[in-house]
């Protein structure tokens, strides 16, 4: 085996034409005008106003300043050849208090820039929640209360019915893994509990929630568009004592608590008996699994990195590499016995492994469980340590990753994989939630300070890969 064929560094690889390429972005991380036009307040604005939640105090209140600079962005996104773009709606500027009053000046918005994105020959991707609930549902109970689905439901069928006749694809939720686990398990995410019967609880509740939304859409939507949602996947590696037992573990609590549900109408039997001591899991009520079970054209598919798994010794020094800020709780609840393994590098600036090997295991197994369902990789890229030099932005680590991974995809499309397209995050820098802004994952460099975009050499990359159709050497 040569050295190309397992480095992943093979250039000249075809995509075809109907494969599609483009970024992604999400609402609170890039469009700022947080207290404009009747928006209201998201739990990630009281998380980030929280002291010490955020890296640096920061907050998303400017962030990239995309309400207001939409018309240079859409500009931005063209002159990169860009195929497809997918952003999420912020559910607080179309309904301030999460249910009842429209805001019609938060829609208009989104309006203008699927039209904006149609003008420019860009399909439009649309992320019904990206994690910014309203503060007023949280104060409710948030993902931990049933009411949440539902109100998620009636707010999915006011922007189906204004966006539903241009969108090209409609994404309901975006890594319900993040919402649940960080947000009400380890506390590292808006809202910031951490409670492990919480964390579980907002799992259902968001599958629920996914479900009937699917059901609003299709319901008021008058195009053919095609219904997806986006998963973060763990792919787990081996690591030592007990390494199954952890591996099937974290497999069902991050992968099966959702695929179980969504696609095959039932949870995982060893999820529930792993889960006992903390719940019988009686929030799930009769005829709650047909309403999740709804049929998706696409499963969207993030992946960044693997996780290294096994059971704790009990003896040795706790390992607890799994990626994540920790803020005192825990992601997995009733695996707090499972040690994350630190992992070889090289690493991203966010400390997290590079292994395109993972994103070609991944799309393969996804494959064979799920064979009727096309898969598109919705969120894949890195976070380095960019510095701006006469103009450019020479970054070479990321375009090195963005490669490798790329050849990751071509291989397991050549192995047979349904694999429609990739979308690279991030479209700009942003703010990077616990981190703020020290973490930079954008192709495009953005200037806090005067907002000014740069595209990166990683975007130029991009940019000839989509003129092309191969994988730029």
């Amino acid at each position: 085996m040569t050295t190309e064929e397992t480095d992943y560094r093979e250039s000249g690889l075809e995509f075809g034409k109907d494969f599609l390429l483009g970024s992604a972005t999400a609402s609170y991380q890039i469009e700022g005008a947080a207290h404009e036009d009747g928006r209201g307040v998201s739990i990630w604005d009281t998380f980030s106003h929280t002291p010490g939640k955020i890296t640096n105090g920061d907050t998303g209140d400017v962030a990239d300043d995309h309400y207001h600079r939409l018309e240079e962005d859409l500009d931005l996104m063209a002159s990169m050849n860009l195929e497809a773009y997918r952003f999420s709606i912020a559910w607080p500027r179309i309904q301030p208090t999460g249910s009842g009053q429209v805001n019609k000046l938060g829609l208009d918005f989104y309006s203008r820039l699927v039209d904006g994105l149609l003008a420019r020959d860009i399909k439009p991707i649309a992320t019904l929640y990206h994690w910014d609930l309203p503060q007023e549902l949280e104060d409710k109970g948030g993902w931990t209360n049933r009411d949440t689905a539902y109100r998620f439901a009636e707010y999915a069928a006011i922007v189906g019915k204004e966006l539903g006749d241009r969108v090209a694809t409609w994404t309901t939720l975006n890594e319900p893994w993040c919402s649940a686990y960080l947000g009400y398990g380890s506390g590292a995410h808006a809202p910031g509990v951490m409670s492990p019967l919480a964390a579980l609880t907002a799992v259902h509740h968001l599958n629920l929630a996914h479900g009937l939304a699917l059901t609003e859409l299709r319901n008021v939507v008058t195009n053919d568009p095609e219904y997806s949602v986006t998963l973060n996947f763990h792919v787990l590696r081996p690591g030592g004592h007990g390494e199954e037992e952890a591996m099937r573990r974290i497999d069902a609590l991050a992968n099966r608590a959702f695929t179980g549900p969504m696609l095959l109408g039932a949870y995982p039997q060893d999820l529930l008996e792993d889960t006992a001591s903390i719940t019988d899991w009686q929030f799930v009520l009769p005829g709650d699994l047909e309403l999740i079970k709804q049929p998706i054209d696409i499963l969207g598919v993030n992946y960044y990195s693997t996780a290294t798994v096994r059971m704790w010794d009990g003896k040795s020094e706790r390992q607890n590499a799994d990626g994540h800020k920790d803020m005192g709780g825990s992601p997995f609840p009733g695996s707090r016995d499972v040690e994350f393994v630190v992992q070889k590098p090289p690493y991203t600036e966010m400390g997290w492994n590079i292994a395109p090997d993972g994103l070609e295991e991944l799309l393969l197994s996804l494959s064979a469980q799920f064979p009727d369902t096309a898969l598109m990789i919705t969120e894949n890229g890195a976070a380095f340590a960019d510095e701006v030099v006469d103009g450019r932005v020479k970054d070479d680590k990321r375009v090195d990753y963005l490669q490798r991974h790329f050849v990751a995809a071509h291989r397991a499309m050549a192995k047979g994989v349904d694999l429609r397209g990739y979308l690279v995050w991030s479209l700009m820098d942003n703010f990077e939630w616990g981190y703020g802004y020290t973490k930079r994952f954008g192709i495009v460099h953005v200037n806090y300070d005067s907002q000014e975009r740069i595209v990166k050499d990683s975007g130029h990359w991009l940019t000839e890969l989509i003129r092309t159709r191969r994988i730029p050497g």
